[in-house]
């Protein structure tokens, strides 16, 4: 690839990429000095790393950074930032030395001290103004061992032995055992059970064995992936049989130089990557990896959880596909998943990569006590809501004080929040907390930790974490996932994560070497975190939701069977095994796939399009096809007094989070944003610390676009009408207010920015308001009961639509101008439809006789997360009348029965 002028390859020890290959790619390389364009050069290049399947990035062209960013361009200018590589930032040198932690530092110890208890105790008595609504103990679990296989090389299990696994917990020797045997197999046991040592068993002993075999690890999340990187190069480094055998573990990311690929291809035998690299650079470029691909033994697809819905049904198809170009190269590797306890891991295993997986589930690893609280926070002293209600304590605000409380008495404390700017408030809050409680050596060793930060800030967050020197982070869920971030002693969860997985998740990152640990789940002002603290068995005693996907779709496998037939022509039985009959033959139809003797042929077809309106060719399919759904795109984020590079931020967020005028912190430094940039896709921020903060107001508004075919409506009478309708969903931020840190709002402004939207498919029904009014539905009441109609069918066509909840969103009205009726939507999240609202429309019966029932048998009063509250509500689960959605529902039921 053409290298990059000027950049700096990074520091293997400064910015925590590990692996010994990195001396053999840079060895070789030539760097000039950068100059004022090769700097701008580099940018551009860090910013397309960020997002390597999306081509189509154009960065401002130098003049214009130059003139307005005002940059120098002398040595003594902080240059670092604003390139690829550089030393990365340093970590401070704190006055006092690492604090011992709770936590033992040995991996199969099966008890230790519970101090959950004790801590909730302090919490209760230094806010006494919040309420404990609910508390358990989870009791601590004894480790259950099985003896060494045979295979294992004496080296690995002697380095091992030192890090003080002597013995492995019975799902590892289980699981490393089937893999070594050549079945596909998934583990799934709680957090922190040591599932990876499961697949490092029998991947490290046939690399060690075998010089040519190879091995590819994919993540969904970049810090679960540097930290496997650093565990597995660290373990190969100090044992002997696998030092000398020619490993050479590297990662093939965004962050990867580009310098560095060509070398990581030719040498590593080893690579630790995602799906989406997978998609857009290996599949694509397979010929390239040949070596790889020939030589392919294992594959681990770790936290296959997360893989659901829509996104779900994407990465199955590239794992297939991936499987499908490795058999073309004479290789049939053994898949190994991890996941965390699920429902039924071997069904979901098996669909991701179109296999028979057999499942282990018997965790055999220990666990201190847990101890969980349900916390609600206090009334705000003097502020009144709607109606002169009392105003409870933003959770987020409660949480910096619980962790601030936590980290003071020496627990060291993980706090998930919502969102990133939450993060960073939480973070800063926290440090505040402790000064005011004597601590402020403590407050300088707490940190954000979100998406959108540079790798280099990442990787040092992630090792002082690791190592002991942060005591706290505030944290999106981009730490929820498998990192090993050690000894940690609390988890505060600010709000409920949206599922009970998550949660779980969550609560697992505390106590993950057997030692005992304390969670809090602190309830936001709503009515669905409110009843959950209420009614703790809807949370702690119900099973965790199944991951829903359906790689059979044909709105997402046609863009994936265009990509398999442009890396391999398609074959009769390949066809057959994807479930695309119907794809392909429809695809051909349209001049995309050509037959041919040898099979199905990727076309290109200059006049049509396959996906977003995105021409398609064989040389742009696996750009045009995303996997995450949106644009793909990002704005950078660039300080004005420097030229520094601060971050990066998709383009759906900012609009409503870099606008201008918005206050945006980054690792606890204000800014304010002076610009933002829609064509040039920047956001330029200056330093300024004001004493206010900024939220962004919007509006959501969706229009029907086509009026339905005969075939798309129906009218069962009595005033209602369902149909299948184009629709388009339109986000669109409309000002920013400024708020005092004690909430008073100080100003509001308005904005011009252009909208986001959605062309999708919905059903929709109408209700004439005098139907309405003969159910028993008064005119005040018609927002709640559509509203909370909505959200209990939201809820229920995952059964029949072989979706997830999260893939499909919904609008209600009392009064839609395109319908002029009440109208319920509920539409597909993705661009052109996903075919889930069709289904709802086909099986509208069926779809709302089963809503009904599951909000009419919920034995809750007045809404419930079972039946009409939703986790995604925008509107905070407000207005929601259960009463009037019965009533309404069970109306349309008896139409439809006729």
């Amino acid at each position: 690839m053409e290298k990059i002028p000027g950049s700096i390859p990074p520091s293997p020890t400064a910015c925590g990429t590990s692996g010994d290959i990195w001396p053999l790619l840079f060895e070789r390389q030539q760097f000039e000095m950068p100059t004022p364009a090769s700097i701008l050069a580099s940018v551009k290049h860090y910013a397309l790393k960020l997002r390597p399947a999306d081509k189509s990035f154009t960065f401002p062209p130098p003049a214009i950074v130059i003139s307005r960013l005002n940059l120098s361009f002398s040595r003594s200018a902080p240059l670092n930032a604003m390139t690829s590589g550089g030393d990365c930032p340093t970590t401070p040198d704190f006055e006092n030395e690492k604090l011992p932690t709770m936590s033992g530092t040995d991996a199969h110890r099966s008890t230790a001290p519970s101090f959950g208890e004790d801590l909730s105790r302090i919490i209760t008595r230094r806010h006494p103004e919040s309420t404990l609504t609910h508390m358990v103990t989870l009791p601590a679990r004894s480790a259950r061992f099985t003896p060494w296989p045979r295979w294992v090389p004496a080296g690995l299990r002697e380095q091992l032995g030192h890090r003080g696994v002597d013995k492995l917990y019975a799902h590892q020797a289980e699981t490393a055992e089937l893999a070594w045997a050549g079945h596909h197999v998934v583990v799934a046991t709680g957090t922190s059970s040591g599932k990876s040592l499961g697949y490092q068993l029998p991947i490290l002993a046939t690399l060690a064995t075998d010089p040519t075999a190879c091995a590819l690890y994919l993540t969904p999340t970049k810090a679960l992936g540097s930290d496997q990187l650093n565990a597995t190069t660290e373990l190969i480094r100090a044992t002997p049989e696998l030092a000398g055998a020619g490993i050479h573990p590297a990662p093939y990311d965004g962050d990867t130089p580009t310098e560095a690929r060509s070398g990581i291809r030719e040498l590593s035998r080893f690579v630790f990557s995602n799906p989406d690299m997978v998609h857009a650079s290996l599949l694509a470029n397979h010929a390239r990896w040949a070596r790889v691909l020939r030589h392919l033994r294992f594959i681990v697809v770790d936290e296959c959880h997360a893989y659901r819905g829509v996104f779900g049904a994407g990465i199955s198809l590239v794992l297939r596909r991936l499987l499908r170009i490795a058999a073309h190269y004479g290789s049939h590797p053994t898949v190994i998943l991890a996941s965390a306890t699920s429902t039924d891991p071997a069904i979901h295993a098996s669909r991701l990569i179109g296999a028979p997986v057999r499942a282990v589930t018997d965790d055999g690893a220990p666990t201190g006590e847990r101890t969980v609280m349900l916390w609600e926070p206090g009334f705000i002293e003097g502020a009144e809501g709607e109606n002169g209600a009392p105003v409870r304590r933003a959770a987020s605000t409660e949480a910096a004080h619980l962790m601030g409380t936590l980290i003071a008495e020496g627990a060291r404390t993980l706090t998930f929040v919502r969102s990133r700017r939450q993060a960073e408030i939480v973070a800063l809050r926290t440090q505040e907390e402790l000064s005011l409680l004597g601590r402020p050596d403590f407050g300088a060793r707490v940190a954000p930790y979100r998406a959108g930060y540079l790798a280099e800030d990442r990787r040092r967050l992630e090792r002082m974490l690791d190592d002991g020197t942060l005591l706290g982070v505030a944290t999106t869920n981009a730490l929820e996932l498998g990192i090993d971030v050690g000894g940690l002693d609390a988890v505060v969860t600010a709000g409920f994560p949206g599922t009970i997985a998550s949660f779980w998740q969550q609560a697992g990152r505390a106590g993950r070497r057997g030692q005992g640990s304390l969670v809090i789940l602190v309830a936001r002002d709503e009515p669905m975190d409110t009843y959950l603290v209420h009614h703790p068995d809807a949370l702690l005693k119900k099973p965790v939701e199944a991951a829903v996907f359906d790689p059979t779709n044909p709105h997402i496998l046609r863009g994936h069977v265009y990509c398999a037939a442009a890396e391999q022509p398609l074959t009769e039985a390949e066809v057959e095994a994807f479930g695309a009959q119907d794809v392909v033959e429809q695809l051909t139809d349209e001049g995309f796939l050509r037959r041919r003797p040898r099979g199905w042929f990727a076309a290109h077809r200059p006049t049509g399009d396959l996906q977003d309106g995105q021409e398609l060719t064989p040389d742009t399919a696996h750009q045009t096809v995303n996997l995450r759904g949106g644009s793909g795109s990002e704005f950078m984020i660039v300080d004005i007094s420097d030229g520094r590079l601060l971050g990066t931020i998709d383009a759906a967020r900012a609009m409503s989070q870099v606008h201008p005028g918005a206050v945006y912190l980054h690792q606890g430094e204000h800014f304010v944003i002076d610009e933002l940039d829609i064509e040039e896709q920047l956001a330029l921020a200056r330093p300024e610390n004001p004493e206010y903060t900024t939220f962004a107001r919007s509006d959501t508004d969706i229009r029907i676009t086509g009026s339905p075919g005969e075939d798309e409506v129906f009218n069962p009478g009595g005033g209602l009408w369902v149909a299948n309708v184009a629709v388009e969903v339109t986000d669109r931020v409309t000002g920013y207010v400024t708020k005092l840190p004690d909430g008073t709002t100080l100003d509001a402004t308005p904005l011009y920015l252009p909208p986001q939207q959605l062309n999708t498919r919905a059903v929709a029904y109408t209700i004439d308001p005098l139907a309405l009014s003969a159910m028993g539905i008064a005119p005040a009441d018609i927002p709640g009961a559509l509203h909370a109609a909505e959200h209990a069918a939201i809820g229920m066509l995952p059964l029949l639509a072989t979706c997830d909840r999260w893939d499909i969103g919904g609008v209600s009205t009392a009064l839609h101008p395109d319908t002029g009726y009440p109208t319920v939507f509920v539409y597909d999240g993705m661009e052109g439809g996903a075919g889930f609202a069709d289904c709802g429309f086909r099986r509208f019966g069926e779809w709302i006789e089963a809503t009904f029932e599951a909000v009419r048998s919920c034995s809750c009063e007045s809404g419930c997360p079972s039946c009409v509250q939703s986790p995604k509500c925008g509107n905070g689960n407000n207005p929601l009348d259960k009463a009037g959605a019965i009533k309404l529902l069970g109306a349309i039921v008896t139409l439809l029965q006729g």
